[in-house]
């Protein structure tokens, strides 16, 4: 079977089409770098906890930030929560265009008769706030962004996939994710979805192979591809 066959027949068992949002649909920190936000972050945690704020400094990553502030107090990751909200709606103003495929992408599935929702550890309000800029609210029947005070059910853990599923009338292994990191591929085998690795960075592929996704591509648009060619 060819890869294109490959990708053809994991979509088309697939009942809903669920997208990672930064990466296969957006570079959520394209215009606003993401370590910018973490060091702004970490300054906000460093005023009210000096040990958290030292061990965040560890990390580029705002999410990572987010985490650590809640493992010290619940309060203090209330507030970075809601920093870090405020910054990835700013952050997807400055964005840009959609990740070149994902909107053909959206598009196909609902054309091929998919649910199709949006599962991320950004915040759902940055996640809407990018599609209605972009007009594609219209093919995304579902956000399930980051739970609310409760970073320990972001992925690599499955509710965010268990919970599209849940909202959408289907059992989760009637899904199929595409995502461009580990904890996604994680969170896939956890909920028993299948997954589709997009390896934006050419050290991913392997990494994807050897993670066990169901498929590997490297650019969103073999997903609308795909879809149309069924």
């Amino acid at each position: 079977m060819t890869h294109a066959d490959q990708l053809i027949e994991t979509l088309a068992n697939s009942r809903v089409v669920l997208f990672d949002f930064d990466g296969p649909v957006c570079d959520v920190f394209a215009g606003l770098p993401a370590p910018e936000v973490a060091r702004e972050l970490t300054a906000l945690l460093s005023a009210q906890d000096e040990a958290a704020g030292a061990k965040a400094a560890q990390t580029d990553d705002p999410i990572e930030v987010l985490r650590i502030a809640h493992e010290a107090d619940t309060e203090l990751g209330q507030g970075i929560e809601r920093a870090l909200t405020t910054a990835e709606v700013r952050a997807v103003a400055l964005a840009g265009q959609p990740t070149p495929g994902a909107a053909e992408a959206l598009r196909a599935a609902r054309a091929a008769d998919r649910g199709v929702a949006v599962v991320s550890n950004n915040s759902a309000e940055c996640v809407r706030t990018f599609l209605e800029r972009h007009g594609l609210q219209q093919y995304v029947t579902h956000i399930v962004g980051r739970p609310s005070e409760q970073p320990h059910l972001m992925k690599p853990n499955p509710f965010p996939l268990i919970t599209a599923a849940e909202r959408m009338h289907i059992d989760v292994t009637g899904c199929t994710l595409i995502g461009d990191s580990l904890t996604d591929i994680q969170a896939a085998h956890a909920a028993g979805a299948t997954v589709i690795g997009y390896a934006n960075k050419p050290h991913k592929v392997d990494l994807f192979i050897e993670a066990q996704a169901d498929v590997v591509i490297e650019y969103m648009q073999d997903i609308a591809n795909a879809l149309t060619a069924e």
